[in-house]
């Protein structure tokens, strides 16, 4: 390590139905669903960041947590490892994680540059580690100081100075993280449902109120989904809903998807359907043009713009 000095069952569409809906003819299934150019949400357009003078500052939430030159929270990944040091976001996961990289860096007010090294990525470049663990930035803090890649997925955390994870309800200082934002969620929502977004005109949401999204890697004619392997971890797909639980939304509209794992996925219009790991909190949309790929999804199963 080179060291620095700084429901299912209820969804019965026979497969001559379904072939019907999502096979009667290319040009009608994707029809409206446009290529939009977007850039991710944050800064970094899921490109590697430079580390600058690394510092700390105290959390109201989460205590000390490390930041870049720029002020931005370091996060570490559950998956890597600290010894050896390896990274395990790779392709599919880069774009909303982009890894720190040495560049320029140095150990501010707060860190012991002895625990500053860094590893070598597959591509070639040197990625920062912390007590052995690779630093990513999170494509959607888009200002300074903010934490919405706390506890992401269940594998994501804020970096600590001496390279544990930053935990919540830990005892910090004067600073606050940004609050949830969104509307109250009312109880008992609907399979599925509309709700509408300030932004985004009327989006489609699930039961527990996630909003919904669409992977424009993604096809409807034949029906099927890009999203594998690293995708996975962030974008989950959606489960079956009952057809008489919907609200705002054609039944017709609703058909099974089967994955390559033989588990089932809805689509709406045949276009599958995920939740993000990124929204915190229920009718967040964090997710909306992550990479220039996903997008909130409108209820006749086109993209919010």
């Amino acid at each position: 390590m080179r060291k620095f000095t700084v429901v299912p069952a209820v969804l019965t569409v026979a497969a001559v139905m379904l072939t019907a809906a999502c096979g009667a003819s290319p040009d009608t299934a994707v029809t409206g669903a446009g290529s939009p150019e977007r850039p991710a949400a944050s800064d970094t357009g899921g490109q590697p960041s430079k580390a600058g003078r690394l510092s700390v500052w105290q959390s109201k939430e989460l205590g000390p947590v490390v930041t870049d030159g720029a002020g931005f929270t370091l996060y570490r990944f559950d998956q890597d490892t600290a010894n050896p040091p390896t990274s395990n976001c790779g392709e599919g996961c880069v774009a909303t994680w982009p890894p720190v990289l040495v560049d320029d860096v140095t150990a501010g007010r707060g860190l012991d540059a002895a625990l500053l090294g860094s590893v070598k990525r597959a591509d070639g470049s040197l990625q920062v580690t912390l007590a052995g663990w690779p630093l990513y930035r999170y494509a959607q803090d888009t200002a300074p100081r903010q934490t919405r890649g706390q506890g992401v997925g269940g594998t994501w955390f804020a970096a600590a100075p001496d390279g544990t994870k930053a935990k919540a309800g830990a005892e910090g200082g004067t600073e606050e993280t940004t609050p949830p934002s969104g509307p109250p969620v009312p109880k008992n929502l609907p399979a599925l449902s509309t709700v509408k977004d300030e932004k985004l005109g009327t989006i489609v949401r699930d039961g527990k109120g996630r909003t919904l999204y669409r992977f424009t890697k993604d096809t409807a004619w034949p029906m099927k989904s890009n999203c594998q392997g690293d995708c996975l971890k962030l974008w989950k797909p959606a489960k079956l809903v009952d057809k008489k639980d919907l609200k705002g939304i054609d039944p017709k509209l609703v058909i099974p998807y089967k994955r390559p794992d033989g588990t089932q996925q809805l689509t709406l219009d045949c276009w599958p359907l995920y939740w993000y790991t990124g929204d915190k909190e229920p009718g967040d949309t964090s997710g909306h043009g992550v990479n220039g790929t996903w997008f909130t999804v409108r209820p006749d199963g086109k993209l919010a713009k």
